[in-house]
């Protein structure tokens, strides 16, 4: 199972230091970072503005992209929880008026899929 979800790319939580130290530069005036999570070479962060996904490419990882989603154009979003065999929960996040979600995530059990959910709502529906 392990060598599945590390080619699945499962998530866990990263701290606000290593995020800001690490991607501090991306932000706007008055934003901040307030929760981010780590997969085998990307990251995806929410602050207080925006959701931003860092997608390393290549065999070295050496190209990155940042991809910026503006809360608002979130047009809606599910989780689906561990199973009692599963050790993944699944977030799904559809941008504007998408048929298929944009973004889809796997957490492993460090990560609380509730309190993503939480963050989500907060701003997309704040």
């Amino acid at each position: 199972m392990g060598i599945f979800s590390a080619l699945l790319g499962n998530a866990g939580t990263v701290s606000q230091e290593d995020l800001v130290k690490n991607y501090g530069q991306l932000l706007t005036d008055r934003e901040e970072i307030e929760m981010g999570f780590k997969l085998i070479r990307d990251t995806f962060i929410f602050t207080n503005k925006r959701l931003i996904l860092v997608d390393k490419q290549g065999i070295t990882g050496s190209k990155t992209e940042y991809r910026s989603i503006a809360y608002k154009s979130i047009s809606r979003f599910s989780i689906e929880t561990a199973g009692t065999f599963d050790l993944d929960a699944e977030l799904k996040i559809w941008v504007a008026s998408e048929l298929q979600p944009s973004i889809v995530k796997q957490f492993n059990k460090s990560v609380n899929v509730y309190e993503v959910q939480k963050v989500l709502a907060h701003h997309v529906l704040g």
